[in-house]
């Protein structure tokens, strides 16, 4: 199964985070997505201008695990996984503070609060869906009560390690997972109220007890000297956020992957190469053999004719080696990415990008794309350009069952495309529009210009064939949104 969420990652890039799900029960599960990128000719993006070089460069993958699936509840339960494994590491790294005890405890507290941190964000997604208001104080209460077991669990394992064979570098990987679920628990619980604001379900006492659970994270960061948000910084918290940003990269480092990325379809490529510098080659040599034959050497018509095949051959070389590189790039890809963690081969990942005339798309792709009238008119004249980026995942779920003690489910691709190259040769973001006013003086209106680029994806794994459009609205300022249709 694939699943998807397209969203704005920053003012200039669009995020797709595509999650791989291998069957549990299947040895290897493949999968393929293909999209197609609908970009407006005003914009002057062709092959031209837009080689697959600046494709890549604006693209940025990012390959990590699924995180397991905890409920938050069985979280704050000390007897059940992941908290019971998390304990048991500890327990074994005060006994033997040995390198591979030490990798072990780092590695499940970077588990835990990864763990935790997917659980948070599916409880207040479940609470925002939640279609039985009856319920509401329930799930709310619930939420406080574990939030605070799961921190006060997490907090009492300091004494595990609190031993004279624990260092004060291994005291500060706990320290490091104290501060980033105290800053978890914080920022999910503003989530929830600006959620339930939104959906106009925050009611007094609500408010009351998740405000009470956010004073009280950051009375805790204050007594244990960690950093929080000051409304009167003189440089706008950028020690914060830059320390934020490491504790998140930190704490999910175990979930990254390890990639190693080469050409795809190199020896094949140079064997159609050989061959077609071979057929050249026979075309000059029996130009020469049959001239030779008929005028002898030495002689001008000999002479000319190994001048005149000299040149031919270079260009039949050259038509050739297109030829062979025009269908090797059906066949191939441009890139081959193979998948790993803790020296356990995952799988691999294929990727190409190509434009493509409109009589290449697939109708139904097209019809998905759905042109109105006024578009499909200008189309005609105006063509738009459409650039596939092709994607084929190879999943092994030996491999994945092995490569951690958690529950993996499978992998999730999250890609970043920068669109800053699309809007060198855009119009002013505001045009001028005339209304009549009061007295029928003439009043000026500030419009908007926008560009919309349309994205069809298709997904394809064993049974599964589903398509899914998003279309981004932008301008020279950047990204305004991206709708779902």
């Amino acid at each position: 199964m694939i699943e998807d969420l397209v969203k704005i990652h920053d003012k200039f890039s669009v995020e797709i985070k595509l999650g791989f799900y291998a069957r549990r029960k299947q040895p290897v599960s493949d999968f393929a997505v293909n999209t197609w990128i609908f970009i407006p000719n005003s914009l002057d993006i062709n092959r031209g201008t837009y080689q697959k070089a600046d494709f890549y460069r604006d693209l940025k993958s990012n390959i990590r695990l699924i995180t397991p699936s905890y409920l938050l509840r069985d979280i704050a339960d000390k007897e059940k996984p992941p908290f019971s494994l998390l304990e048991n590491a500890l327990q074994q790294l005060a006994s033997d503070p040995s390198r591979t005890r030490t990798a072990e405890y780092e590695y499940h507290i970077r588990m835990f609060v990864s763990i935790v941190k997917s659980s948070l964000r599916e409880e207040i997604q479940h609470i925002l869906e939640n279609g039985l208001d009856e319920d509401l104080d329930y799930l709310v209460d619930n939420f406080d009560n574990c939030i605070n077991n799961i921190a006060a669990n997490f907090r009492s394992l300091k004494r595990i390690i609190n031993v004279p064979s624990i260092s004060r570098e291994l005291m500060n990987y706990y320290f490091f997972g104290d501060e980033f679920l105290s800053n978890l628990f914080e920022q999910h619980a503003f989530k929830l109220i600006d959620g339930l604001k939104k959906k106009g379900h925050l009611t007094g006492d609500i408010r009351e007890k998740i405000m009470a659970l956010i004073h009280a994270e950051i009375n805790y960061k204050k007594e244990k000297g960690y950093q929080v948000v000051e409304k009167e910084s003189p440089n706008r918290n950028r020690n914060l956020v830059f320390r934020l940003s490491l504790l998140k990269k930190y704490a999910e480092n175990e979930l990254f992957l390890n990639t190693n990325q080469r050409r795809d379809g190199v020896w094949i490529e140079q064997v159609y190469l050989s061959i077609a510098a071979g057929l050249s080659m026979v075309f000059a040599t029996a130009v020469a053999f049959s001239f030779q034959q008929k005028y002898g050497n030495f002689t001008m018509p000999f002479f000319v004719a190994l001048v005149v095949s000299y040149m031919l051959k270079d260009r039949i070389k050259e038509l050739t080696r297109y030829y062979f590189a025009h269908k090797l790039g059906r066949r191939f890809f441009d890139h081959r990415t193979d998948i790993s963690l803790s020296e356990h081969e995952i799988g691999w990942s294929k990727e190409s990008m190509v434009f493509v005339p409109e009589s290449k798309v697939p109708g139904e792709v097209l019809k998905i794309r759905d042109r109105s009238a006024i578009l499909e008119a200008d189309n005609r004249n105006n063509r738009e350009k459409i650039i596939l980026y092709r994607k084929l995942i190879r999943l092994n779920r030996q491999s994945l069952d092995e490569c951690s003690l958690y529950p993996t489910s499978g992998m999730n691709d999250i890609i970043r495309f920068n669109v800053s190259n699309f809007i060198h040769k855009m119009d002013n973001p505001i045009v001028p529009l005339y209304s009549p006013g009061n007295n029928d003086e003439i009043e000026t209106v500030k419009g908007e210009k926008m560009y919309y680029i349309n994205l069809v994806l298709q997904f394809k794994n064993e049974d599964q064939l589903d398509y899914k459009r998003y279309r981004i609205v932008l301008n020279r300022k950047g990204i305004n949104e991206i709708e779902k249709f």
